[in-house]
């Protein structure tokens, strides 16, 4: 795969919002900011609720459990909105620690999994993909299928590719992140791919990289791909989605800022999702937020309110958002960090559209 890399948020602000309307950072469709209500009270039992996916009718959501200091656990609920774990992911040998963060399912019918163990302090160059092995909706086994990235954070796939976004590539000054793409035939249990982290220029895996210059040094975080197969990622730091477009043979043809939703009011962009109707679904962990894009780069703010403990479904800041029919559930990731502080009530919310 060809490397590309693009300059810095300089060329984002230039480009600025390509979109249907102006960005006035309101409430979708016009209306009033929505209100979250509880939907899990996950206390004594998971903490820091993070990525998640659609499936065979399942919304699965990652249980991080940072706060607990016990292995991440991959949940899972259909329309009756009861949560049942499907499986405990293994820990890493040598950090004896397992801290997973985006979730996806491939065309296999397997479920991928990224083991940040940066996330968990543990250092750059530790992090795992993991691959849950699925038959007729159970875990059979879970495999590492990659390892040596830097920050694996979100993931996505389109065709017989997943797309890693890799939050950190260990620079400071420009702070630089960037996409990892592997192709399904080439994971395999027995010889794992090894990721050379962060080095684009070394590692054909790495597929393109931008700067993050905003006030928050963190990078590329959410990742999602189109019905068309463009692959749109979040800049948390600096609040812009970039969109990555490839040839007729998926080597990349063009990234470059999309939509800067700084313009509407967001502070952040943590984990993105793509609905059924092509919009796509953001949180805005720093401004505790839940934003929607449209297809055309329309900027919306659908909820929004000050740090909170939570409770009570309040947002305490969310780090993952999707969309089901007319609800969207809200992974509320609660860190302490920027405006917030940890609570010692982890919850998921959901937002009535």
């Amino acid at each position: 795969m060809k490397n590309l890399v693009i300059g810095s948020l300089a060329v984002a602000l230039a480009v600025g919002i390509v979109g249907c309307k102006e960005e006035k950072g309101h409430a979708h469709g016009g209306g009033a900011l929505k209100t979250p209500r509880l939907l899990f009270d996950l206390t004594g039992k998971y903490t820091n609720p993070d990525g998640m996916c659609i499936h065979d009718g399942y919304v699965y959501v990652n249980m991080n459990n940072l706060a607990s200091g016990k292995p991440s656990v991959i949940c899972r609920f259909g329309k009756d909105e009861k949560l049942e774990e499907v499986v405990t992911l293994p820990l890493h040998p040598e950090t004896e620690s397992v801290c997973a963060l985006g979730i996806v399912f491939a065309q296999d019918g397997n479920l991928y999994v990224n083991d940040n163990q940066n996330f968990n302090g543990k250092g750059l160059g530790l992090s795992r993909i993991l691959r849950v092995v699925m038959k007729d909706g159970k875990a059979e086994r879970v495999e590492v299928v990659a390892k040596g990235l830097n920050e694996a954070n979100g993931i996505t796939t389109f065709g017989d590719t997943l797309y890693i976004a890799d939050t950190n590539f260990g620079t400071k000054d420009p702070f630089t992140s960037g996409v990892c793409a592997l192709k399904l035939s080439e994971l395999s249990a027995e010889n794992p791919v090894v990721i050379q982290g962060g080095k684009i220029d070394l590692d054909p895996h790495y597929i393109g990289s931008f700067t993050t210059t905003g006030k928050w040094s963190v990078g590329a975080n959410g990742i999602a791909a189109d019905a068309d197969g463009n692959v749109i990622v979040c800049n948390f730091g600096d609040a812009v989605l970039w969109k990555m477009t490839f040839n007729a043979d998926r080597t990349v043809k063009d990234f470059k800022p999309w939509v800067d939703c700084s313009k509407a009011g967001v502070e952040s962009l943590d984990g993105l999702q793509c609905d059924s109707e092509g919009t796509f679904w953001s949180a805005d962990f720093i401004g505790n937020a839940i934003v929607s894009i449209a297809a055309c780069g329309g900027v919306d703010i659908i909820a929004k309110n000050p740090p909170s403990d939570g409770k009570g479904g309040l947002l305490h800041a969310p780090s993952e958002c999707i969309r089901r029919g007319n609800k969207v559930y809200v992974s509320n990731i609660s860190l302490t960090f920027g405006p917030h502080t940890a609570s010692t009530t982890p919850t998921m919310s959901v937002i009535d559209l």
